[in-house]
């Protein structure tokens, strides 16, 4: 009997780029969530509209490159498998604190880490700027983008009154309303200037890396886009209220619908082109020369075909990826637990010697502020001495509404902060002591947090991080409450008679708000509701 070998079929490798679109579209499967949200900003959120562009500018950018990215394939890296698990880690994490920037970010981390390991570092540089450029798709943290509203309010208010001073136009500014005299301008959210520094942002991020120039004339076109916003908003805001002065509140809602979205944005458009078109003169260039697409073609060194490289840091990858999935979507889809509680309309009018009388926020502003509940009331003492107190309650933050720092707020009343500090009411409550002063009046504030049982001072960091063991060892919960607390200081007092107002009127409250504001173990949820992303 002899033995003939037998000839088996020669096997062909499934193309790299086949095997790396597969890898891309499993991220989008596990970072699903995240991706749905930037959308839904996007289209809910004018100042995020321009995201829709950003995928589009990016794709082109790798269109312009595609012989640099054919010729700099190279070998992949095993590098890719730490990248792809920090950006799997990220997107849990992003998922289970409700801090989605998190999960945003590491998407853009797992493309870069798929890059890597279909042709290594030498398509990682010819790739890297239109995938980090998806950077300015990814918009902020509410928190992040409310209290950056506010500040801009405020700034755009005061560019606004100069503006209409240098038409002699008399004006008084009183933190962001204008004040003409028979007419009033309240700066609200819609008149910070977002809607036009974010995609000028976006833009100038672009042209700067268009720009064929020195690296400090790229850096200056990248920041000089901040200024511009700012100023062209504050211009917007001048000419409404000089068109108030001179015609009328009726012709002036016309002048602020011609300012309105595009107009600003390309008048700063072209402010942005102009600083461009100077720095090129200063090299020596003319503008087209300067501006132009990177459209190299260096081909990579090496002796070793496509086909031979090794793939199994592309396999490893794609493994990564797939058995993260069911991970990541357990997360998403745990039930958050609602707390059981007492709403703010039962809580007791009197506290100790206090006596209530409650008010209501105006409707603009509960819908800024979008609380579960609230109680805002004035309690005074037999002495007649007051203590504004007010509670926010949120019974959900993973959708972005969280409790409004009064350091952001109180300013844009017109408050000026003279100073803050932490103190504490005792050795287990820390809190916020601010003394604010306006028009010769000046008051005492005391505020702090509290988060599912937590008492915090922290504006940011620690309350938001604590969401994301909150969401392990709390069964998914993310409640919490702002309490503030604002009495007035009468000429004939000092501070320390404010500070001793305050902390008994805190005596009194504190075992009152017990049931109002869930503990840290709520034996018995209210109801559970599903994650409103995937």
């Amino acid at each position: 009997m002899s033995l003939q070998s037998v000839a088996y079929p020669k096997i062909t490798p499934v193309p790299a780029w086949i095997l790396g679109t597969i890898a891309a579209l499993l991220a989008v499967i596990a970072f699903q969530g995240a991706l749905v949200e930037l959308v839904r900003r996007w289209t809910t959120q004018e100042e995020y509209s321009h995201g829709f562009l950003i995928p589009v500018v990016a794709a082109w950018l790798l269109w312009t490159r595609r012989d640099a990215l054919l010729a700099s394939v190279g070998a992949p890296a095993w590098s890719s498998v730490p990248f792809i698990f920090l950006a799997m880690i990220m997107n849990a994490l992003g998922v289970a604190s409700a801090i989605l920037i998190l999960s945003q970010l590491g998407f853009i981390v797992v493309l870069l880490g798929i890059i890597l390991a279909i042709g290594g570092y030498a398509l990682l540089r010819t790739a890297f700027f239109p995938v980090i450029f998806l950077i300015s798709a990814i918009p902020l943290p509410y928190f992040v983008n409310s209290h950056l509203s506010l500040q801009l309010q405020l700034i755009s208010s005061r560019l606004g009154t100069f503006f209409i001073g240098l038409f002699q136009v008399p004006v008084y500014l009183d933190g962001n309303v204008i004040d003409l005299g028979l007419y009033k301008l309240q700066v609200v959210d819609a008149c910070s200037g977002l809607r036009y520094l974010f995609p000028l942002l976006s833009l100038s991020f672009l042209a700067a890396y268009l720009f064929r120039a020195p690296i400090w004339q790229r850096a200056l076109v990248l920041l000089s886009s901040i200024p511009i916003s700012i100023l062209m908003n504050g211009f917007r805001i001048g000419m409404v209220g000089v068109t108030v002065d001179r015609w009328g509140p009726q012709m002036a809602d016309e002048v602020l619908h011609f300012f309105e979205g595009w107009i600003v944005f390309l008048a700063s458009t072209l402010l942005l082109t102009f600083e461009i078109y100077v720095l090129a003169r200063i090299s020596g260039r003319g503008f087209l020369q300067a501006i132009h697409a990177q459209t190299g073609t260096t081909r990579l060194s090496t002796t070793a075909s496509r086909e031979a490289f090794d793939r199994w840091p592309l396999y490893a990858s794609l493994l990564l990826i797939c058995t993260t999935v069911p991970a990541v979507s357990l997360i998403a889809n745990r039930p958050e637990v609602i707390p059981e509680r007492s709403r703010f309309v039962t809580f007791p009018a009197t506290i100790g010697e206090w006596h209530g009388q409650p008010s209501l926020l105006d409707p603009q502003t509960e819908r800024s502020l979008a609380m579960e509940d609230y109680i805002l009331s004035d309690y005074s003492n037999p002495n007649g001495k007051i203590v504004n107190l007010y509670v926010g309650y949120y019974a959900s933050q993973r959708t972005g509404e969280s409790p409004h720092s009064p350091l952001f707020c109180l300013p844009g009343d017109g408050w000026s902060i003279i100073k803050l500090e932490q103190a504490t009411y005792d050795a287990e409550h820390p809190i916020n002591r601010a003394l604010i002063e306006k028009n010769g009046e000046k008051q005492l504030v005391y505020y702090w947090y509290e988060e599912r049982g937590r008492w915090i001072a922290s504006e940011y960091t620690t309350r938001k991080w604590y969401l994301l063991p909150d969401a392990i060892l709390k069964n998914n919960r993310s409640d919490g409450a702002l309490v503030r607390l604002i009495t007035p200081i009468l000429p004939s007092e000092l501070e320390r008679d404010a500070d001793g107002r305050l902390k008994l009127f805190m005596h009194d409250l504190l075992p009152s708000l017990t049931g109002y504001l869930p503990p840290s173990a709520a034996p018995k949820p209210q109801s559970s509701i599903r994650p409103t992303t995937p």
